[in-house]
C-alpha cells in the first residue's frame, strides 16, 4: 500500500496503488465466445471486418521475432546484441546501453508518462491522454481546449501546462547495491532495515544533488531491492502546449473501445521543454527560452509493414512479476473484487456530478477518465489471472521452486524458508487490510482532506534536521509540495470533493459492523448512516478555509503542530485527529518493506538460479528498452488472426456523430474525398491509424516512442489488449500485445487540422490543401 501523505491527485494514488495509468478506460469486454470478440464483427462498437484493407496488407517474408517479453534495463541489453540484429535491429546495438547517447536520450518522463524530444528546440511529442490534466488545467467553458482540442500558431500563443508539470531527461545509472545493502541482515528488526535504507538512500540522493538545482535524484530498486540504482535526471519545470487534437481525434472511442482492438484513436500531442536563457532549467517565466536538446529523434522514412521490428523505450511505472502465488491470490479474492466495486461506483458519481454544470465537467474529466481506465485494467487482471489459469501457474512454479530449493542442501540453507516467511508476511498483513484500505480511499477521495493532511505533516517534519526528516518532506521537496497546492486550484471543486468523500465513507459503512475501522467514528460519529454521512461531510467543508489559495499556503509554511492542535478548521481538526491512524499504516508498511528486504532479493535469486536465464526486473518507472515486431494475434484460440494495421476509411465507418465515436468535420471531409497527402500507405491505398506490436509495455508507458530499426520514430505506444492485462503479472506471447498510434495518421491529422508550423518544425512540407 502506498504511503499516505504527499499527495494532492486521488487519481495519482489511485495509479500508484495499482501500477496503472495506460490507456484511457473503457467498458467491460463481451465473453470470450461472444461474436462480438471476433474479429468478423464490424460496426461502430466493435471495428472493421477482418476482410478489410488492413488485413490484405503483406509485410516481407522474414518470420518474426518471437519475443518472450521483458522490459529490460538498458545495460542488460548488452546481451542481447544477437538477438536485436537477428529481430531486425539495425543501430549498433550498444547504442540501446547507454541513456546519454540516440535514441535513449531524446526519451524522456513526464512523470507518470513517457515521451521524447522531436525538435532541436524542445519540442516533446506524448499520449492525448497523458495532456489532459494540462488541457484542464487552460480549459474553461469560453474555450473547452479539453474537448476542441488546441493549437499554438507561434511560440507567443504556446500556453503553460502548469505549476507541477516537469519533464526528466536521464543523464545516468550507478550501481550503488552495497552502499545500500551492506550489512542489512546484521540489523535486530525488519523496522531498522527499513528505517537504515532511508536513511541511506537521503543520503546518495542529497550527495548527487548537492550544489546542482537542475538534476532531481531517485534510488530505484531492482528485483525486489535484490540491486540499486541512483538515477540522475535534468528536471526541466517550464513546460507548455503546443497542439492536442481535439477529442474526438485523441479519445475517439473513449470508453467502449479503449483496451480493445481494432482501434481508430489519435492518441497523441506535442508539448515543449523551456529553460531559461542559460540553458538551465527554471521556474516558467516569460523570458525562458525552448530547451535545445542534446539528441532527439528523427521521423521514419521507410513505411511501416507486418513483421518489421519494432522497440518501444520509455518508463513503464509497476509490473508485479516477481510476486509470489498467495500474494496474487490475495489480489484476486480480496483486493480486485473491492477496488472494482470502489471504481465502478466512483465512474458513476463523476458522471452524474458532471451532469450539473460544465465547470465541474471539465475538472472531473481527468479523473472519471483515470478511474474507468483503471476499472477496467483490474478487471482485465483479475479476469486474466483467474479464467485465463495465470494464479494456478503461479502456484506451480512456486511449488517448483520450492521442490528446487528442498533438492540440494546448499539451497536449503540459503533459501529454505523464503516462501514460508513471505507467506507468513502476506497473512499478517490481512489483519488490518480493511483499516488500510479505507483509509487509503479516504485519503484518495478528497483532495482538500489531502492538503489538510499535507499541512499537518509539513508542521510535522519542519522542525526536524533535514537528514531526519522523511523522504517527501525534506527541503528538496518543499517548493513542489507549495505547487502543488497552487496547482489545487484549478482542479479544485467542491461539489466533485465532497460526493467523492461521501462515496469512500459510504462504502465504510458498509462494511460489517466488526470489520469497520475505529477512525471512520472521528469523522461521522457513532451513528454511522446516511444522514450522518451527509451531515458530516457538509460541516466539513462549510467551515473549512482551505479552499482559499493564499490560506494554504501560509499554513504550509509557517504552521506548528501545536497551533493545528488547536485549530477550529474542520478539515485540519481531522487531518490531526487521523493522524495517528495513519501513521500507524504507515509504520505497519514500514516494517513489511523492512522485512521483505531481505525476503525479495533471496526469492528472485532462487528463482533466477533455477531458471538459469537472464531476467528483466519488473518496471519501477525508470527507463526501459523493449523489442519485438508489427505482429497481429488471435483474441481466442478460434477466433480469426487480427490484422496489425487499421485505416482512416474505417474511422469514418466508426463515426456515429455521437461522442465517443464524434471525429472532426475537417478529417471526415479530407478522408471522404480521399485527401491523404503524402501520407498514404502504398498498399493500403490510405492512411494508416493504429497498429499492434508483441511489445512488452504497461502504465507509464504512455507516450514512449516507437522506434524501427534504425531509430527513428514510427509512432507512439498508447494502450494495451485487453486479453492479455495480466501481463503485468506473466507475460503471454501469444496475446500480448501494445496498441501504437502510427506516425503517418499524426502527420496526416495535423495536416487536415492546419497544423503546419509544428508539421515543418518536424520537417514535414504540408501536402494536404
Amino acid at each position: 500500500m502506498p504511503r499516505l501523505t504527499n499527495s494532492f491527485s486521488a487519481l495519482a494514488l489511485l495509479v500508484s496503488t495499482l501500477g496503472l495509468g495506460l490507456g484511457c478506460g473503457a467498458e467491460p469486454p463481451p465473453p470470450a465466445d461472444s461474436a462480438n470478440s471476433s474479429a468478423a464483427n464490424d460496426g461502430a462498437k466493435t471495428g472493421p471486418k477482418e476482410d478489410t484493407k488492413a488485413a490484405e496488407v503483406k509485410g516481407p517474408e522474414r518470420k518474426p521475432f518471437e519475443n518472450p517479453g521483458g522490459m529490460w534495463v538498458p545495460s542488460q541489453l548488452a546481451e542481447h546484441e544477437a538477438k536485436l540484429k537477428g529481430a531486425g535491429l539495425e543501430i549498433d546495438p550498444k547504442a540501446l546501453t547507454d541513456p546519454m547517447q540516440p535514441p535513449l536520450a531524446a526519451v524522456v518522463s513526464l512523470g507518470g508518462c513517457s515521451a521524447s524530444f522531436v525538435s532541436p528546440d524542445g519540442l516533446i511529442v506524448t499520449n492525448h491522454h497523458c495532456v489532459t490534466g494540462i488541457l484542464q488545467f487552460n480549459a474553461t467553458p469560453k474555450q473547452n481546449v479539453a474537448n476542441d482540442g488546441y493549437l499554438a500558431k507561434t511560440r507567443a500563443d504556446e500556453k503553460w501546462a502548469g505549476p507541477t508539470n516537469r519533464i526528466f531527461v536521464t543523464r545516468s545509472f550507478k550501481d550503488v547495491t552495497k552502499d545500500v545493502r551492506q550489512g542489512l541482515d546484521k540489523l535486530p528488526n525488519d523496522r531498522m532495515r527499513n528505517d537504515q535504507i532511508e536513511m541511506r538512500e537521503k543520503s546518495l540522493v542529497a550527495a548527487c544533488e548537492k550544489d546542482r538545482p537542475e538534476v532531481r535524484c531517485s534510488l530505484k530498486a531492482y528485483f525486489g531491492g535484490a540491486q540499486y540504482l541512483l538515477v540522475e535526471q535534468l528536471e526541466i519545470r517550464d513546460v507548455r502546449l503546443v497542439y492536442a487534437p481535439p477529442e474526438g481525434v485523441g479519445n475517439f472511442g473513449g470508453e467502449i473501445d479503449n483496451w480493445r482492438w481494432p482501434r481508430h484513436g489519435g492518441d497523441f500531442a506535442f508539448l515543449r521543454a523551456y529553460v531559461g536563457k542559460d540553458q538551465k532549467p527554471a521556474d516558467h517565466a516569460e523570458t525562458n527560452v525552448p530547451y535545445k536538446p542534446a539528441h532527439y529523434l528523427r521521423l521514419a522514412q521507410k513505411p511501416l509493414a507486418p513483421n518489421d521490428f519494432v522497440m518501444v523505450a520509455g518508463y513503464p511505472g509497476a509490473t508485479n512479476r516477481l510476486r509470489t502465488s498467495f500474494e496474487i491470490k490475495e489480489a484476486l479474492e480480496w483486493g480486485y473484487p473491492r477496488r472494482i466495486a470502489a471504481f465502478e461506483e466512483g465512474v458513476k458519481v463523476l458522471e452524474s456530478v458532471s451532469k450539473q454544470k460544465e465547470e465541474i465537467a471539465i475538472k472531473a474529466n481527468p479523473f472519471l477518465r483515470g478511474i474507468s481506465n483503471a476499472l477496467t485494467k483490474i478487471k482485465g487482471l483479475a479476469e486474466g489471472l483467474g479464467k485465463g489459469g495465470v494464479a494456478s501457474e503461479r502456484a506451480k512454479k512456486d511449488a517448483e521452486l520450492a521442490a528446487w530449493i528442498g533438492g540440494d542442501a546448499e539451497r536449503k540453507a540459503a533459501y529454505g524458508d523464503v516462501i514460508a516467511k513471505i507467506e507468513a508476511l502476506v497473512a499478517e498483513q490481512k489483519k488490518t487490510r480493511e483499516e488500510d484500505m479505507a483509509l487509503g480511499s479516504v485519503m484518495m477521495s478528497a483532495s482538500l482532506f489531502q492538503a489538510a493532511s499535507t499541512i499537518v505533516r509539513m508542521a510535522e517534519e519542519r522542525p526536524k534536521a533535514d537528514a531526519e526528516r522523511d523522504p517527501e518532506f525534506q527541503e528538496r521537496t518543499w517548493k513542489r509540495i507549495e505547487q502543488k497546492m497552487t496547482r489545487l486550484s484549478a482542479s479544485y471543486d467542491r461539489v466533485i470533493d465532497q460526493a467523492m468523500l461521501k462515496l469512500a465513507l459510504e462504502r465504510i459503512a458498509k462494511l460489517p459492523e466488526k470489520e469497520r475501522p475505529a477512525f471512520v467514528a472521528t469523522i461521522v460519529g457513532k451513528k454511522l448512516d446516511a444522514a450522518a454521512i451527509e451531515k458530516a461531510v457538509k460541516g466539513l467543508y462549510e467551515g473549512t478555509k482551505l479552499e482559499d489559495e493564499k490560506a494554504r499556503l501560509d499554513l504550509l509554511k509557517t504552521a506548528k503542530l501545536d497551533d493545528l492542535k488547536k485549530s477550529k478548521d474542520p478539515l485540519l481538526k481531522l487531518a490531526v485527529a487521523l493522524r495517528p491512524a495513519y501513521k500507524a499504516s504507515e509504520d505497519r508498511e514500514k516494517s513489511f518493506d523492512g522485512a521483505m528486504a531481505l525476503l525479495r532479493p533471496k526469492y528472485f535469486d532462487a528463482l533466477q538460479k533455477m531458471m538459469g536465464q537472464q531476467i528483466a526486473p519488473d518496471a519501477n518507472g525508470t527507463l526501459r528498452v523493449t523489442y519485438g515486431s508489427v505482429r497481429g494475434y488471435r483474441p481466442t484460440k478460434d477466433a480469426p488472426v487480427y490484422a496489425p494495421f487499421t485505416t482512416t476509411s474505417e474511422m469514418v465507418k466508426k463515426h456515429t456523430g455521437k461522442d465517443p465515436f464524434e471525429a472532426p468535420a475537417k478529417l471526415l471531409a479530407a478522408a471522404n474525398a480521399k485527401k491523404w497527402g503524402a501520407y498514404a500507405d502504398a498498399t493500403l491505398g490510405e492512411v494508416p491509424v493504429d497498429f499492434l506490436s508483441d511489445l512488452d509495455i504497461t502504465g507509464g508507458n504512455s507516450g514512449s516512442p516507437t522506434l524501427n530499426g534504425k531509430g527513428e520514430l514510427v509512432g507512439l505506444a498508447f494502450d494495451g489488449n485487453y486479453e492479455a492485462m495480466a501481463s503485468d503479472v506473466i507475460f503471454l506471447p501469444e496475446i500480448t500485445r501494445t496498441i501504437h498510434v502510427d506516425l503517418r495518421y499524426v502527420l496526416w491529422v495535423m495536416d487536415v487540422e492546419g497544423a503546419d508550423n509544428v508539421l515543418q518544425e518536424l520537417g514535414v512540407k504540408p501536402s494536404i490543401d
